[in-house]
């Protein structure tokens, strides 16, 4: 029976990063598990934003900044999409002049200001025993800065990409893939009615994770991939081949948003940059689509085929979480809750070869986690490769740690 009767800690856990469906799960089994276990716990919202502006002259939590979690709290949006803590892009080691909270600018008045310092004592004005971020290899990657700061911080991998290293599955990636798969099919219709090409863009910045396994599972004829660079002569003529084998006359290619054309480079909406220094990406479909249009003729005997282009976007990213981005972040939350039990921290949890494990949380700097060409991509073929699927991950392309 847990000793609910003393306080033995405060655990403060944040999102950040762009949403998935399951971090409201996953907070929700922090929350419980942690309040039963004795320990009070604190929501910072906005992700690390929230540590930024938090003001210390001012009674906390307030609702602003962050916010006591409950039972009855967390079980109202624990099955849901999004996280009710909200998130953001912030990287408080390297602040521009312009995001500085004003109550800190007397302080701060450099281009890019490193506001750790203010961190570390919000934390401490928050009584913060454990810090549980969830997010992706940026997020986390502060997580690991504050972890060699003294913080001790339990890691919780998130993002549809799929590409946190140490852990063979990240929170989002599942309903990414599902979503991916179904409406795929469900643009097939259309595209076979007009008998067009079916171009359609992914999520996938450096790793191709999210193109790949759907088209594996049947979901396209080909997909182009950050890892390798593309000639699109070729996909023209790959797509064309595998449109006149179709008996309804048309044929598909998933395109990751970070996929470069054979000496080409990334393609982005525009020039901002957030602060991990990414500049929004998009319009690698568009691209694509156009190269096809015009090359089509060269092998199709003359006759130009048309297009159907669409990008997924936020679409996979939105909504409620499927059956294992609903059951992982239930372990995720409880291995995290089963290390601060411990005293362990400095560990990012983790699922690898099928099995729920934790990793040191340097591991999220350590190395790039990316689609292994030679293993898993034919670069002539553009497709999938494999050779066996005995004794693989349930996902089959992970890259070892």
């Amino acid at each position: 029976m847990a000793n609910v009767k003393k306080l033995r800690g405060r655990i403060g856990i944040l999102t950040g990063g762009g949403d998935v469906p399951g971090l409201n799960p996953a907070i929700r089994a922090v929350t419980i598990r942690a309040i039963r276990e004795g320990f009070e716990v604190i929501g910072i919202r906005r992700g690390w934003a929230g540590l930024i502006e938090m003001n210390r002259d001012l009674a906390c939590p307030d609702m602003v900044n962050c916010q006591v979690l409950t039972e009855e709290l967390v079980n109202k949006v624990g099955r849901t999409g999004g996280t009710f803590l909200h998130s953001s892009r912030t990287r408080p080691s390297h602040v521009p002049d312009v995001n500085i909270p004003e109550h800190f600018r007397d302080n701060y008045k450099e281009k890019i200001n490193d506001l750790t310092p203010e961190v570390l004592k919000n934390l401490d004005a928050l009584g913060i025993d454990y810090l549980i971020p969830i997010g992706g290899d940026d997020t986390l990657s502060y997580g690991v800065h504050l972890h060699e700061k003294g913080i001790k911080v339990i890691g919780i991998p998130k993002t549809m990409d799929n590409d946190v290293p140490g852990t063979d599955y990240c929170i989002g990636f599942s309903t990414c893939v599902t979503r991916t798969i179904s409406l795929t099919h469900a643009l097939r219709t259309t595209a076979g009615s007009h008998e067009r090409f079916l171009v359609i863009e992914v999520f996938g910045r450096y790793a191709g994770f999210t193109a790949l396994l759907p088209t594996m599972a049947g979901a396209a004829n080909r997909c182009v991939i950050p890892e390798h660079e593309f000639n699109i002569e070729r996909l023209c003529q790959l797509l064309t081949e595998d449109r006149e084998t179709n008996p309804s006359r048309y044929s598909v290619v998933l395109v990751s948003e970070g996929a470069m054309f054979q000496g080409g480079d990334m393609v982005f909406e525009g020039s901002d940059k957030d602060m991990f220094g990414h500049k929004k990406l998009g319009g690698i479909g568009d691209l694509v689509s156009n190269q096809l249009k015009k090359l089509s003729p060269k092998f199709n005997n003359g006759r130009q085929i048309n297009l159907i282009n669409q990008r997924l976007s936020y679409l996979v990213r939105c909504g409620d979480p499927d059956a294992i981005d609903s059951i992982v972040p239930m372990a995720f939350g409880n291995l995290a809750l089963d290390l601060v039990l411990g005293g362990t921290s400095g560990r990012l949890v983790s699922l690898r070869n099928g099995k729920y494990d934790n990793v040191p949380i340097e591991a999220v700097t350590s190395m790039k986690k990316v689609v292994d060409v030679v293993k898993y991509y034919n670069t002539d073929r553009l497709r999938p490769y494999y050779k066996s699927f005995n004794l693989k991950p349930l996902f089959i392309m992970t890259s070892d740690y």
